[in-house]
């Protein structure tokens, strides 16, 4: 018996990975959170499933729903929205696992900022732009965040920032983040990305914040801050460039 934690994706039914829809396939217990993960990723778990909505349940109520598939031999899919290595609180559920001796692994999906970016048509690394992409959170109804990560510290690398779980305390960001980046600073917010209802914003850290809450955009978004995100006039990367030496390997 295993239990596979496997990245749901950001929210489109079809952007899973084909190890992901496999192990669906073939589980005998899914846990999923009902708020995040679509009908249409559950679909491919077999008739006979159990599933079990973890939205309302405690941490130890969803080891204890391991356990109880452990001792029966079941294989587990436990779902995570976007991929599992970015805000899945699957370490604490990992470390449990461990201590209990239950086998697990697991299985990488579409992360949120990937979704947003590719709704804003953008990459987010631009040669002579921004080279560096940091995601990160703030700590308004969460765990606290560790010294040095606070927004003002991150801000003042000039790094392209990716923020999570942010959206409702926009006009924070915006205050902690212009002193480094400056009003005109292009930011952006992807709201449901790669879903039907997804919602695109786009403008600078000095019109973003009335833009969101005019939208009443208050969960499941992405806020990318960076001067990538207006890059136009850059240089070309060198990894096609004609001056390359391909005969080194």
């Amino acid at each position: 018996m295993t239990v596979h934690f496997v990245g749901a994706g950001p929210g489109a039914a079809d952007l899973i990975t084909v190890r992901a829809q496999r192990l669906l396939e073939k589980c005998q217990v899914c846990l999923y959170a009902g708020s995040l993960v679509p009908a249409g990723v559950l679909a491919h778990c077999p008739p006979g499933a159990t599933l079990i909505d973890t939205a309302d349940l405690t941490l130890d109520e969803i080891i204890a729903a391991m356990a109880e598939a452990d001792a029966q031999a079941l294989d587990v899919v436990r779902l995570c929205s976007g991929d599992p290595a970015v805000f899945s609180a699957i370490a604490e559920q990992a470390r449990r696992l461990d201590r209990a001796g239950i086998d697990y692994d697991i299985t990488p999906g579409v992360p949120a900022f990937a979704a947003a970016a590719a709704a804003l048509r953008q990459e987010l690394t631009v040669p002579e732009v921004g080279q560096t992409v940091v995601l990160t959170r703030i700590a308004h109804r969460a765990t606290p965040m560790p010294p040095g990560e606070d927004l003002a510290s991150l801000g003042a690398t000039g790094a392209t920032l990716v923020l999570h779980l942010a959206v409702q305390r926009i006009e924070q960001v915006v205050a902690e983040l212009a002193p480094h980046y400056g009003p005109e600073c292009p930011a952006a917010v992807v709201a449901y990305a790669s879903q039907p209802r997804e919602v695109i914003l786009r403008g600078t850290l000095g019109d973003i914040a009335p833009q969101v809450l005019d939208a009443g955009v208050r969960s499941t978004a992405v806020i990318i801050v960076g001067r990538v995100l207006a890059a136009g006039d850059f240089r070309d990367s060198h990894l096609y460039s004609a001056a390359r030496d391909r005969s080194a390997h």
